[in-house]
C-alpha cells in the first residue's frame, strides 16, 4: 500500500487509510513462508468510489469538487474517486430507480430535505460511525438536523442556506421605515405598515417581491413560504410522532397565514411576476429570498442593499434552511474509502473553496469564522446568525416529496384565486393518504 502526502486538516481520513493499509499488508503475507514471502507482487488496483453530484460539469462548483477528488486520488493508492454522469432532472425518481436496481453510486449528493425519503428504505448508510466527535461539533446545528433521521446521522454538507428580507435602503429611508434587527424584528403590524408606506412610492411597481414566479414548480414553496406558516404558529405537518398534515396544514393558524398573503396580493403589495429581476432593478423595495440573491443585488444596488431578518408574525422568526448534502449508499463496497474522500470534501479548506464560489453559508463554524460574507464583519452575518437562531428544517418524513408537491400546488392555486381553506384541505388530505398508504412509515 502506498500513501502520498496527507493534506492539512485531513487526519481522520489519513488514519483510516493507514489502518486499511496495515490490514491490506497483513492479508498479502498471511499464510506465506520461506521464499514465497520474498516474491514481489503487483500492487492491487485501487477500489473505485463512484460519485455523483448534481453540479453541472461545466461549472466552477463541479471543478472545485473534481479538484478535491483529484488530490485525493493522487495522495493515496487504495481508492480512486470517479464521477458518474450528472444533470439528473427528475432527481428523486432517478435515486429510487437506481436503488431498486442496486446501482446507486457509492457516494452521492442529494437535496437535503429528501433525506428521510431515501434513508427510510435504507438506501443510505449511517455515517455517525465515521465522523469524529470534534468534527461533528464544528458543523452548524441546522446541517446536523438536516442529516439526521431516527437518531442516526446519514449525511453532512459543505454549505447551508437561508431566507432573509432583502431591502433597498433608499426606498426604506424615504418611507421612514425602521431597519429591523434580530433583537427587534418587524412584527406583523410594522411589516404591513411598511408595505403600505412603500406602496405610496410612485417609483416602485410594488413594495415586495415574494418570489412568486410564473411557472415556478420547485422546492422554494416549502423552503420559502413554510416559514410564514410557522411564524404564524402553523406548519406543513405535525412534527410529532404521527406526522400528519390534517389539522396542521389546514388548521386555523396556517389558514390565517395564507389569508394574510392573499391580503398582501389583493392590496397590490406583492404579485406574481415572470422572474427575480424586479428587486435588483429597483422596481420593488423588498425581496423575500435567499443568500443567492446577494451578488446580483449588490452589483446593482451597492451600499443601498441591506440584508434584514425575517418578520416575527407572532410565533418568532422562522427561516428556511438546508441544501445539497452528501451520503454514502448502502450498496457501496468501500464505505471507509467513501468517507475518507468525503472527510476531505468536508474540510474547512474545501468548504471555504466551495462557498467562496457559490455564496452559500459555510456548513462548519470554523469556515464561517473565516468567511468574508458570513464572518463577524461580513455583509451577510445576519443571515448566518438568523439560521442558527431560527432555522426550521423541512419536515423529516419519507413523505417529503408528497408534502412539497401538495403544498406547492395549494399555494399556486391560492395565488391564482383558489379558496384558501379548500386548497389547504386538499393538500393535507393528499399528504395523509400518502402516509397512510405506507402505514405511517414504520422505521425498520
Amino acid at each position: 500500500c502506498i500513501l502520498g502526502r496527507a493534506g492539512r486538516g485531513r487526519h481522520a481520513s489519513l488514519a483510516a487509510l493507514l489502518l486499511l493499509c496495515s490490514a491490506q499488508a497483513g492479508q498479502a503475507y498471511a499464510g506465506r513462508s520461506g521464499p514465497a514471502v520474498a516474491r514481489s507482487a503487483e500492487p492491487a488496483p485501487p477500489l473505485v468510489i463512484s460519485a455523483w453530484t448534481h453540479e453541472d460539469p461545466l461549472t466552477p462548483e463541479f471543478a472545485a469538487i473534481k479538484r478535491t477528488a483529484d488530490a485525493f486520488n493522487r495522495r493515496q493508492r487504495l481508492y480512486r474517486v470517479e464521477f458518474v454522469s450528472s444533470l439528473r432532472k427528475d432527481y428523486a425518481t432517478w435515486v429510487h430507480s437506481e436503488a431498486a436496481n442496486g446501482t446507486l453510486p457509492c457516494l452521492l449528493d442529494f437535496d437535503g430535505p429528501f433525506l428521510a425519503e431515501f434513508a427510510w428504505p435504507q438506501y443510505f448508510l449511517p455515517i455517525d460511525q465515521f465522523v469524529p466527535p470534534q468534527m461533528l461539533d464544528d458543523f452548524l446545528p441546522s446541517i446536523v438536523a438536516q442529516g439526521s433521521y431516527q437518531g442516526r446521522l446519514y449525511s453532512l454538507a459543505q454549505f447551508d442556506s437561508g431566507i432573509v428580507l432583502w431591502g433597498n435602503l433608499r426606498y426604506l429611508r424615504e418611507a421612514g421605515a425602521r431597519i429591523p434587527t434580530l433583537q427587534a424584528p418587524w412584527n406583523l403590524a410594522e411589516f404591513e405598515q411598511t408595505l403600505a408606506r412603500l406602496a405610496a412610492n410612485k417609483a416602485l411597481k410594488y413594495p415586495i417581491n415574494f418570489s412568486f414566479y410564473n411557472g415556478r414548480a420547485d422546492e422554494f414553496f416549502t423552503y420559502g413560504y413554510a416559514p410564514i406558516l410557522q411564524s404564524f404558529g402553523g406548519d406543513l405537518i405535525d412534527r410529532g410522532r404521527a406526522g400528519l398534515a390534517s389539522g396542521v396544514l389546514d388548521g386555523p393558524r396556517s389558514v390565517d397565514a395564507v389569508k394574510h398573503v392573499e391580503r398582501w396580493i389583493a392590496k397590490g403589495w406583492t404579485r406574481k411576476v415572470d422572474g427575480p429581476k424586479d428587486f435588483a432593478e429597483g422596481k420593488a423595495a423588498l425581496a423575500w429570498s435567499g443568500h443567492w440573491k446577494y451578488r446580483v443585488a449588490h452589483a446593482a444596488l451597492g451600499p443601498d442593499l441591506v440584508a434584514m431578518p425575517l418578520p416575527d408574525f407572532g410565533h418568532g422568526i422562522k427561516t428556511g434552511m438546508g441544501s445539497w448534502a452528501w451520503a454514502i449508499s448502502t450498496t457501496c463496497q468501500a464505505p471507509e474509502g467513501a468517507w475518507a474522500f468525503l472527510s476531505d470534501l468536508l474540510s474547512t479548506e474545501e468548504i471555504l473553496r466551495m462557498t467562496n464560489l457559490n455564496g452559500a453559508v459555510p456548513a462548519r463554524r470554523s469556515a464561517l469564522r473565516q468567511s468574508a460574507l458570513y464572518g463577524p464583519r461580513g455583509p451577510l452575518r445576519v443571515l448566518a446568525r438568523q439560521l442558527e437562531l431560527a432555522g426550521v428544517p423541512r419536515p423529516t418524513t419519507p413523505a417529503y416529496g408528497t408534502v412539497s408537491n401538495a403544498f406547492r400546488v395549494a399555494v399556486d392555486n391560492i395565488i391564482n384565486g383558489g379558496d384558501t381553506q379548500s386548497e389547504l384541505n386538499k393538500a393535507a388530505a393528499t399528504i395523509d393518504r400518502q402516509i397512510a398508504a405506507h402505514h405511517g412509515y414504520p422505521y425498520p
